[in-house]
């Protein structure tokens, strides 16, 4: 006859486990000898190691009772149910984990790979890594409202990095992100400059659609607010850009449009 530890010890499982399945009924408890402790014979043994190779199995202690009472279709019907619940776990995990694989990379966080892309071509034309993460959040925006137009929209984006224009106003605003410098620096201007002129390249080619923009203000104005609350000095540029007859940078449509 066992105690409980001897007992607990042989099934390879602790004293506290073998208690906590007195308590929820899946092994019987012994009447205490004259001594007053509890001795286990082979049968509870036996007991005991069905419901720990069950448990470390995966199945629920909940069913464990009914398992071990079930005839031999039964018993197997009910592990092909357990084996499909735990595949259907570990393609969970696996897609979780590939999540988390992709959050290492940091810019991959909710962000397809062409965007990515982007973001490293942005450092190799001399992008600092502050003005990238600004426009990863931005990204993060579009990529939520839009998720289908993106690998449609990427190759424009690409093309327009070969435009030393806008490498120029990336430059600038890595300049100003990085600086202390006040609203009134005359960097803003200049990059208020290149903006109406991309604007006004964008708009008369036909790239934009002022219907749509006006359509779908959510997001623009999501990302406007972005920029303002990640640099209160954008709100400055924003200003300069319907000085010049814009909206803002991010609805390329005349001011007149606006309304």
């Amino acid at each position: 006859m066992l105690t409980i530890g001897q007992l607990a010890a042989y099934a390879g499982v602790t004293t506290r486990a073998v208690r906590h399945y007195h308590q929820i009924g899946l092994l019987p408890e012994p009447e205490r000898d004259a001594s007053g402790y509890r001795r286990y014979g082979a049968k509870a043994a036996v007991s005991l190691i069905k419901i720990r190779t069950l448990a470390n199995a995966g199945v629920p202690l909940s069913e464990i009772g009914q398992m071990l009472e079930a005839d031999a279709s039964t018993f197997a019907e009910g592990i092909e149910r357990i084996d499909r619940h735990l595949r259907d776990e570990i393609e969970r995990l696996e897609t979780s984990r590939k999540q988390v694989t992709q959050l290492i990379a940091g810019d991959s966080l909710a962000l397809p790979p062409e965007v990515t892309s982007y973001l490293d071509r942005l450092r190799e034309i001399g992008t600092s890594e502050r003005m990238v993460e600004a426009e990863r959040d931005g990204w993060i925006l579009v990529v939520a409202r839009w998720p289908e137009g993106i690998r449609e929209m990427m190759p424009a984006k690409f093309a327009h990095l070969d435009d030393p224009q806008l490498v120029r106003l990336y430059q600038l605003g890595s300049e100003l992100i990085e600086s202390d410098a006040g609203d009134d620096d005359p960097r803003l201007e200049e990059a208020a400059d290149i903006l109406a002129a991309l604007a006004e390249q964008a708009y008369t080619s036909g790239e934009i659609d002022p219907d749509k923009e006006a359509r779908d203000e959510v997001p623009f104005g999501l990302l406007d607010a972005l920029a303002v609350e990640s640099d209160p000095r954008a709100q400055r540029l924003l200003d300069l850009m319907r000085k010049r007859g814009w909206s803002s940078w991010t609805r390329t449509r005349p001011e007149r449009l606006a309304d």
